[in-house]
């Protein structure tokens, strides 16, 4: 009867923990490039992301922003839920997309964002 009952728990106990978890954040990479379309290598940038839901141009359930500096190459790389904001990122109801991600950037390192682009999740 132990073995019977020890085999349930190790079973229960191992199925509960193959469920899947909403990230808490991930991974984004992009090329900065000023509006000549030059690569702005070693350059202080600033960026802000914001999660859309439902459509481009949908309701916003997270924005978040980033002062970062991009390498040799032109290349950004951010982890989306944790920059500054003050969203919650652990809320966003992943189930219920699409969503969308937008871009916008300034190049000079500040906070007057341009858009540079909204794609898909």
């Amino acid at each position: 009867m132990k073995k019977i009952l020890l085999s349930i728990v190790a079973i229960a106990t191992l199925s509960l923990s193959t469920f899947g978890q909403a990230p808490e954040g991930f991974k984004y990479q992009a090329v900065v490039r000023d509006a000549g379309g030059l690569i702005l290598n070693n350059q202080a940038v600033g960026m802000r992301l914001t999660v859309q839901q439902g459509s481009i141009g949908g309701t916003p359930v997270y924005t978040e922003t980033f002062s970062t500096t991009t390498n040799a190459y032109g290349l950004v790389n951010l982890e989306i839920g944790t920059g500054t904001s003050t969203d919650d990122f652990t809320t966003i109801d992943w189930a219920n997309g699409p969503y969308f991600i937008e871009t916008a950037a300034d190049v000079t390192g500040g906070t007057s964002y341009t858009v540079m682009g909204t794609r898909q999740l």
